[in-house]
């Protein structure tokens, strides 16, 4: 099959596809219509019959789910001793649109995205987005067991630094940004209220999504206030998911 797969991709109108996910992801995909469509931004969708328009939205869904559970499962078992706080933190560390998009870049993918018109996203969300989409193609294309192991040793392994990341403080607000952007949601920090004189003020500080507080916090200083609220609400997020 392996054999089949290489030898298809020689005689093939995307042999510079079939190439680039060999060099990225260490195998010629089967199925390079998955690729294909996981490389296509919203903004350059394809119509088909009854207006429907296919882009790389619901394999980035999909591939979001995998690299979650793959990103869990491996940390799960490097860390046996570390808690749940501890492994969610990490994951939040590796999955961040920050990270997902700079490991795009540098993977080259930025350059394999197919973009519409004069939109301007590539140094955006779209680089891993479409990371993300490309991990729900391999999963279709060659199953969950065959996707951990390419996403551990090739990504994981060779790209993320663990040691370092375990050391690196996570910014609340900036995941909280993040995740707001990528579901679509309204977020803000209003300032509640002022109390005290001067140098002696406290700041109470909100965290609202989509018009509604989620947590609040205070401080002697706005950015401490919302240091400490943003927490709140990403764990709270963070719980509500898990037990959904």
């Amino acid at each position: 099959m392996l054999l089949g797969n290489k030898l298809r991709s020689y005689f093939s109108s995307d042999r510079a596809l079939h190439q680039a996910i060999r060099n990225v992801f260490g195998y010629y995909p089967g199925n390079i219509s998955l690729f294909k469509l996981a490389l296509r931004h919203k903004s350059a969708s394809k119509k088909i019959i009854h207006g429907l328009k296919v882009n790389n939205e619901r394999l980035e869904y999909l591939g979001d789910a995998i690299l979650s559970a793959v990103v869990a499962d491996y940390l799960f078992r490097l860390f046996p001793y570390k808690d749940e706080g501890f492994l969610t933190e990490m994951r939040s560390k590796i999955v961040s649109r920050v990270s997902l998009n700079k490991l795009a870049q540098k993977l080259g993918l930025t350059k394999l995205i197919s973009i519409g018109g004069d939109h301007q996203q590539k140094g955006k969300s779209s680089g891993g987005d479409a990371f993300e989409a490309v991990v729900g193609a391999i999963y279709i294309d060659k199953g969950y067991d065959f996707t951990y192991k390419i996403l551990v040793k090739r990504i994981i392994k060779i790209h993320f630094d663990i040691d370092q990341l375990v050391d690196t403080e996570i910014s609340f607000k900036s995941s909280l940004l993040e995740w707001a952007q990528k579901e679509k949601h309204e977020l803000s920090f209003p300032v509640l209220s002022e109390m005290g004189q001067r140098n002696d003020k406290l700041y109470v500080v909100a965290v609202e999504i989509d018009g509604e507080i989620k947590a609040r916090a205070h401080d002697y200083t706005i950015k401490g206030a919302e240091k400490l609220a943003a927490e709140k609400a990403w764990y709270a997020i963070i719980d509500n998911t898990n037990k959904a």
